[in-house]
C-alpha cells in the first residue's frame, strides 16, 4: 500500500512539472535587448512602474527594460498565426490590461499566438533619439518572432502587428517603416508584418487630426515639418504595405476618425487589401473591456477577416 502510495505521489508530482513546464513554454517573457537598447542613455533615476502617476494599475510608465511576453496557444488549437501587441497609452503610458494581456489571452484561446510588445515610451532622459525608441523595439520584436517561429509552432508569414490609440500609431508606423535603418543589426530577418489591425489608431502627425499629447511625446513641441511628415503614416503607405484591418467609433473625441479615414483612403489608393469598420458610438479606449454597444464586436469581425485572407 505504501510503494503504491509512493508511486501515486510521484507521478502527481511528474504530472505537476510537466504541467508546469508545460505553461512556463507557453508564457515566457523575453529581453529585446540583453545587451542594451541602441542610443540608450543611462539614468539611474528612470525607474519603470506598473502604476502611472494617477495610481491606474496595470499602466506601465518609464520602460527602460523593453520586452516581448509570448502566449502560445496549445498545439492543438494554434493556427500558426501570431500578432504582435501594441498597448496605446498615449506615447505616456502603456494600457497592459485591456490593450494587452487580456487581448494576449484571448487570442491564445482562438489558436492565435498573442505577443504583448512592451515598448520603451520616447524620452529625452534615456533616449539619443527618442522618436526611433519605439519603432526600434517593434521591429526587434518582429525579428524575434520569426526567428522562433519553429520553436513556438508559428508561420513565418502570418505574423502580424496590432496596436491601439498610440500603439497604433507605433503599429502604423513598424507597417509602413519596417524597412528604416533605425538600429544597426546584421539580423536581416524581415521586420514587415503579414497584416495590420489598427484600433482607433492615432496615424497622423499633423496639426487638427492628431492626437497632440502623442504628437508632443514622440516627436516634441516643435517638431520640423520633415519630422511630422516622416511620423505621419498616412503619407508612407507604398504598395508593399500589409493588408489592414481598421477599428474607430464615429464619436471619438480623444483621436479624430480621420487617423482612420485618411490611412484607409491612401491604402485603397495603394491597391492594399483593406477594411474598415466605423461604429457610431463607443468613444475611445475601449479595447478588450466588457461593453454595451456595437463596437464590442470588433475583435469577432477581426477574426473573420483573418479568415477571409488564410490567416487562420
Amino acid at each position: 500500500m505504501t510503494k503504491k502510495l509512493l508511486q501515486l505521489g510521484f507521478l502527481i508530482c511528474i504530472s505537476g512539472l510537466l504541467l508546469t513546464s508545460n505553461m512556463s513554454a507557453q508564457q515566457q517573457e523575453l529581453q529585446l535587448w540583453p545587451k542594451g537598447a541602441p542610443g540608450a542613455i543611462k539614468n539611474k533615476d528612470y525607474k519603470e512602474s506598473p502604476t502611472d502617476g494617477r495610481g491606474r494599475e496595470n499602466r506601465y510608465i518609464k520602460v527602460t527594460d523593453p520586452t516581448i511576453k509570448v502566449y502560445l496557444p496549445d498545439a492543438d488549437k494554434a493556427t500558426g498565426a501570431a500578432i504582435l501587441i501594441c498597448p496605446g497609452g498615449g506615447y505616456t503610458c502603456l494600457a497592459y490590461d485591456h490593450e494587452g494581456f487580456i487581448l494576449a489571452e484571448w487570442l491564445k484561446q482562438h489558436g492565435i499566438a498573442g505577443i504583448l510588445l512592451k515598448y520603451r515610451l520616447p524620452s529625452d532622459q534615456i533616449m539619443k533619439q527618442k522618436d526611433v525608441g519605439p519603432l526600434q523595439d517593434a521591429q526587434q520584436a518582429m525579428r524575434m518572432i520569426r526567428n522562433n517561429a519553429k520553436e513556438w509552432n508559428i508561420d513565418p508569414h502570418k505574423i502580424g502587428v496590432i496596436g491601439f490609440s498610440a500603439g497604433g500609431h507605433l503599429a502604423s508606423t513598424i507597417s509602413t517603416q519596417f524597412d528604416r535603418e533605425v538600429y544597426k543589426t546584421k539580423d536581416t530577418t524581415s521586420a514587415r508584418p503579414d497584416f495590420s489591425v489598427l484600433v482607433y489608431p492615432v496615424i497622423s502627425m499633423k496639426e487638427g487630426v492628431t492626437h497632440m499629447g502623442s504628437r508632443i511625446n514622440l516627436i516634441g513641441k516643435a517638431p520640423s515639418e520633415e519630422l511630422i511628415n516622416q511620423y505621419s503614416n498616412e503619407q508612407q503607405i507604398t504598395p508593399n504595405t500589409p493588408m489592414t484591418f481598421m477599428i474607430h467609433s464615429a464619436d471619438d473625441h480623444a483621436i479624430p476618425i480621420q487617423n482612420s479615414l485618411g490611412y484607409f483612403q491612401a491604402l485603397q489608393e495603394n491597391k492594399v487589401s483593406s477594411e474598415i469598420h466605423i461604429f457610431e458610438k463607443g468613444g475611445h479606449g475601449y479595447g478588450m473591456r466588457d461593453v454595451k454597444g456595437t463596437q464590442k464586436q470588433w475583435p469577432l469581425l477581426m477574426l473573420e477577416w483573418l479568415k477571409m485572407h488564410d490567416m487562420i
